[in-house]
């Protein structure tokens, strides 16, 4: 989690010594042994993810004590020197108690206002899944094969199940910046579309709109818009885009000529280690269900041909294959918004995309529902 919380990324003002309850007070109490005189270091994010300081104080006798101006909630972190963690706050009006353990700064009580007290919600939750998670990656080191097989089901329905947990939690804290900073995350990684952003951000309180990460969903919400209505070409359910390219023996090679009664484009380059694991998987599926009507085209993102006419060879890629050699700036990619790969596209025999990015047994699973 600690990944997810640096990259929450909020504009700030400079945290001022204020005396006055008019803004923010965090009492802070440390066990374990802390000198007097230790640096707290009060920080938040800025450009490029990256921490920087807007205000210090030192331990005295196991406590310190942060004020500043709180015109709107806002995220910051506590570190203190030399200790390796960190505590993530919410800086709202009111006093802010804080507790923990040196060694274990991750897991800090925070209490006191009602932002702290949903974000703190969050992170328990949150943590439990994250133990879970850590939990499987740890057997999977150890497993053999078959259960490492099972161990990435429950990896999977354990992803999907957080992502689940972290769109209920938004939709039940309508109040809580922590839920701004979730929409807005969601937004920049994909994991939500835009209506249903949208239908979040049009849920939240007055006084969180009012916040940098709510005004941040606004702009994140143009940006997935104008990205959706490009997607909509090659969308389920759309006409696949017809392409051409120059194929390795430097002929030109269409999508309408090398389709079949079922078509997998499948877009991929030597470099990309996913890509060639998943190889094999396709390369079974193909052997299986070619003589049935499966064809595929291979749009290789390679720069070199010399890789890229290797990796054909080396993970016996008897396909057709196309690439202009350009990397992401490839044409056919940018045709179908192609950002990351592996990607693949599953066409019917009318050219019809019915499916997208399926692997392992899904894939197989779908090649042979669409040519029964």
């Amino acid at each position: 989690m600690k990944k997810i919380l640096l990259s929450l990324t909020v504009i700030v003002g400079v945290v001022a010594c204020n005396s006055k309850p008019e803004g923010f007070v965090l009492n802070g109490t440390l066990t374990g042994d802390v000198e007097n005189g230790t640096q707290i270091f009060i920080r938040k994010i800025g450009e490029n993810n990256q921490p920087y300081d807007i205000d210090t104080t030192t331990v005295e006798n196991g406590k310190f004590t942060v004020s500043g101006p709180a015109d709107s909630p806002d995220l910051i972190y506590v570190f203190i020197d030399k200790i390796q963690g960190y505590t993530p706050v919410v800086a709202e009006k009111g006093e802010i108690e804080l507790s923990a353990q040196k060694d274990s700064l991750n897991f800090a009580k925070v209490k006191g206002t009602v932002q702290n007290d949903i974000f703190f919600d969050y992170l328990s939750e949150s943590r439990a899944l994250s133990d879970q998670a850590m939990s499987i990656q740890k057997d999977m080191q150890t497993a053999d094969e078959a259960t490492v097989n099972s161990l990435r089901d429950e990896f999977a329905e354990l992803q999907e199940e957080y992502k689940n947990f972290e769109l209920d939690f938004i939709k039940n804290n309508p109040n809580g910046l922590i839920s701004a900073l979730l929409i807005e995350k969601g937004l920049n990684t994909r994991i939500v579309e835009s209506e249903e952003a949208q239908k979040m951000y049009d849920a939240l309180t007055p006084e969180i709109k009012e916040t940098q990460p709510a005004k941040n969903i606004l702009k994140s919400l143009e940006a997935a818009k104008a990205r959706e209505e490009k997607g909509k070409s090659t969308a389920i359910g759309a006409t696949a885009p017809d392409f051409s390219g120059p194929t390795p023996d430097g002929k030109e090679l269409s999508l309408k000529e090398a389709m079949g009664k079922v078509t997998i484009i499948d877009f991929w380059a030597a470099w990309c280690k996913p890509c060639r694991v998943e190889n094999p998987n396709v390369v079974n599926v193909y052997n299986k269900y070619h003589s049935k009507g499966l064809n595929i085209i291979g749009v290789s993102l390679d720069r070199k041909e010399e890789d890229w006419k290797k990796a054909i060879a080396d993970d016996k890629l008897s396909w057709n294959h196309i690439s202009s050699l350009d990397y992401f700036n490839d044409a056919v990619a940018k045709l179908y918004n192609v950002e990351a790969i592996p990607a693949t596209f599953i066409l019917d025999e009318n050219g019809v995309i019915v499916a997208k990015n399926l692997r392992g047994p899904e894939l197989e699973s779908k090649i042979s529902e669409l040519l029964q």
